[in-house]
């Protein structure tokens, strides 16, 4: 990140730095399918390897990120989605739910039966401001409400007190297209 520490904007910086993480995410998919066959990937492995190497560059606690995920197995296309948006919320969890020297735990949790799905991403940390302290969308969750919709999934946000909840859930419909499937 040799161009992060030339630039002078503190923001500008941290678009970088945002950038890099979501490089990582499509460079552990590629590690994910190198391995397996069919163009299928193992969610429990892609999000373990996913976090481990977002915790390795972002906090020193490699052990704050949890991954409790079934043993679904999904398509490649539908496994960039799901790992960008693992990425923008394990991005924003860190920077936003532990301020000053805070620590505590971010937890992803994905759960599937049959074509639906649920994907979670909970933090035990401040909690989301609300009124007129609540932040403006960046740029980050303008990203995962596209990759949602790009799914034709649904997002909720909730108080997890303390913390946060963000889910996407998944329900097949006959409208839906036949994406996903649990491995048996």
């Amino acid at each position: 990140m040799q161009s992060a520490r030339r630039v002078q904007s503190e923001e500008a910086r941290g678009y970088l730095h945002d950038a890099r993480h979501r490089i990582m995410s499509i460079a552990a998919l590629q590690r994910q399918l190198s391995t397996s066959a069919g163009g299928s990937v193992e969610l429990r492995a892609y999000f373990t390897q996913l976090c481990q190497s977002l915790g390795a560059s972002m906090i020193a606690d490699r052990d704050s990120i949890q991954v409790k995920v079934d043993d679904s197995i999904v398509d490649a296309d539908v496994s960039i989605n799901l790992g960008l948006i693992v990425t923008e919320l394990v991005i924003n969890a860190l920077k936003h739910a532990f301020p000053g020297e805070r620590t505590g735990t971010i937890v992803i949790d994905y759960r599937s039966s049959g074509k639906h799905w649920t994907l979670s991403v909970a933090d035990n940390g401040v909690g989301m401001p609300t009124g007129q302290d609540a932040p403006k969308a960046g740029l980050g969750t303008g990203i995962v409400e596209a990759l949602v919709r790009n799914l034709d999934g649904d997002i909720t946000l909730s108080n997890a007190d303390p913390g946060t909840v963000v889910t996407i859930s998944h329900r097949e419909t006959s409208a839906h297209r036949s994406d996903i499937s649990s491995a048996a």
